[in-house]
């Protein structure tokens, strides 16, 4: 979808349309709209924008008083997400309308595997956005392409309704002179490291060798960097997959070392992410804690249990244990401006053994 979360604020504004909108920062409450961007004061971070601010060089990910800097003149909208996952509904089922076998890549993507559906694939293609704007009132970009690596790459390539072709014969006159970075799994320090080796484009990639690749990256991400500058990838589209992991985190209002403070934010997420595990009656073995310096240097601990838990007293339990390691003595090195706690190694929670948890020590943190 297109600038997704923004598109749909559009529809209920249609007067913002053609100005640069920054959605983030706040959640929507009763009353709430938009306001001057330059008087934002706060930590949160742009979650989506429109692309008359993604000009001015704002981006998802970016701090809201960064935005602010380069485009002051923007609006700032607060989140509303059952809106969004409203929306996010009525786009799936009018995909599946069309072509059933769909991969579930979160609120606003989707895959879609078309080889067993008659047709020319630019007409289903071209049917699919037309079902997706007919049902939501949205714009969709579509890449249609031999796997999934290279539908993600062309699915960028001509946004926002955009609706791309890819064949073999494409990988290099459209694929090889776009930026490394493009290939989804290359994050900032890969793309830092390939630098440095000189290897800024696809085609760079595609012109070293694989031993030289993992002599530099390890054998497994070599390996893989190198099909990936051929357009090689053999997933199939996954209809259905356990989930993972379930997180919560939360942004300090200003940086803080006051443990008492951490503490029981930890302890209100903890229980959130508890929460959401009954919901959906799943259970984990792996319990971590995620801290963000003032410098957004990120600290995660992890400690895996002997059996999986989902309530929580056992999650907040084992987050605090992997919070001791990183705060001995109930002491920070430095200050935080966020915190988050993951479980993680999921399973249903009727493959929950009956024992109970075993701990081997209290800690005086509770």
């Amino acid at each position: 979808m297109d600038a997704f979360y923004a598109s749909v604020e559009l529809l209920r504004r249609p007067d913002l349309k053609g100005l640069p909108i920054v959605i983030g920062g706040r959640r929507a409450a009763a009353g709430m709209g938009p306001e001057p961007l330059s008087t934002y004061a706060g930590r949160g971070v742009v979650t989506t924008c429109t692309y008359e601010a993604r000009a001015f060089g704002v981006h998802s990910g970016m701090p809201m008083m960064k935005a602010r800097a380069l485009c002051p003149q923007a609006l700032s909208l607060p989140l509303d997400f059952d809106e969004y996952r409203r929306y996010s509904r009525l786009f799936k089922a009018a995909i599946a309308a069309v072509a059933p076998t769909i991969e579930d890549r979160g609120i606003d993507e989707v895959y879609i595997d078309l080889t067993e559906l008659p047709g020319d694939t630019r007409t289903i293609a071209g049917a699919i956005k037309e079902r997706v704007r007919a049902a939501t009132g949205l714009s969709c970009s579509i890449a249609v392409a031999p796997n999934k690596l290279l539908a993600k790459i062309g699915s960028e390539l001509d946004k926002p309704d955009g609706l791309t072709l890819i064949e073999p014969e494409d990988l290099e006159p459209l694929i090889w002179p776009l930026p490394a970075k493009r290939i989804n799994g290359v994050g900032p320090k890969a793309n830092e490291k390939l630098a440095a080796l000189n290897i800024t484009t696809i085609g760079d990639l595609a012109r070293e060798t694989p031993e030289f690749l993992m002599r530099h990256f390890g054998q497994n991400y070599g390996r893989w960097l190198h099909d990936c500058a051929f357009g090689r990838d053999e997933r199939l589209v996954v209809t259905f997959a356990e989930p993972k992991s379930r997180s919560r985190e939360t942004t300090f209002a200003e940086d803080t070392r006051d443990f008492d403070q951490i503490a029981g934010v930890l302890v209100k997420l903890c229980q959130q992410v508890a929460e959401d595990l009954q919901k959906r009656g799943y259970a984990g073995r792996t319990v971590g804690v995620k801290l963000r310096y003032t410098d957004f240097q990120i600290v995660t601990r992890d400690n895996t249990l002997e059996v999986a838990v989902n309530d929580a007293q056992a999650i907040r339990r084992a987050a605090f244990e992997a919070l001791a390691r990183v705060a001995p003595q109930r002491r920070l090195a430095r200050a935080i401006r966020l915190i988050g706690v993951r479980v993680g190694s999921l399973s249903p929670e009727g493959a929950m053994p009956p024992e109970p948890v075993v701990w081997g020590r209290t800690l005086e943190l509770f």
